[in-house]
């Protein structure tokens, strides 16, 4: 169990968190009759590295194959763009080529700051591994929030992070105050 006042793990059974000294009483124990009483919340479970890189490369897939057909495709072949080379997108310095690649980059984040600002708190490849974005206080996050750590992903060496921080928290978590958890 979590102390409700300081946070540190208490475990054992212990009457009182040898952090601070907050009472922890016995859930099992409350009669109802002191509404008032503060009880120990139940452990957050941070989301490690791989089920994070998982639901990515769903993510990814699912987004790469919509975007592709309905908005990649038809744009190329209307600029004139060869579809059978897609290094002309990367290498390419046209103002067509500008434009694709500056939609690909906002339908790529409206996707991510929507998803993980909606009340799902979640991509469609979290959501299936049963993960969701929250900010620190375990609260839905604001669009806003859910823009500044979807830009904050360009930093790509703060993926690692998460393999060494206590929550778990990528270097755009940190940036954007969120946390990675695991529905409960």
């Amino acid at each position: 169990m979590i102390c409700p006042k300081c946070g540190l793990d208490v475990t054992g059974g212990v009457p009182s968190c040898p952090s601070c000294g907050e009472t922890i009483p016995d859930p099992s124990s409350n009669t109802g009759r002191t509404p008032s009483a503060r009880f120990a919340i139940a452990r957050v479970v941070y989301a490690g590295f791989w089920p994070r890189v998982l639901a990515y490369l769903i993510d990814s897939l699912l987004l790469g194959t919509v975007v592709g057909f309905l908005i990649l495709r038809p744009m190329m072949d209307r600029a004139g763009i060869p579809v059978d080379n897609p290094w002309t997108l990367l290498t390419g310095n046209s103002r067509q080529i500008l434009a694709i690649n500056l939609l690909l980059t906002m339908t790529s984040w409206l996707y991510w700051a929507l998803m993980e600002s909606s009340r799902w708190r979640a991509t469609l490849g979290k959501k299936i591994l049963g993960l969701e974005v929250t900010d620190l206080e375990g609260r839905r996050i604001s669009f806003a929030r859910a823009t500044v750590r979807y830009f904050g992903k360009i930093i790509f060496v703060g993926f690692i992070m998460v393999a060494f921080t206590e929550k778990k928290q990528a270097l755009h978590d940190i940036i954007a105050g969120c946390l990675v958890v695991k529905k409960t």
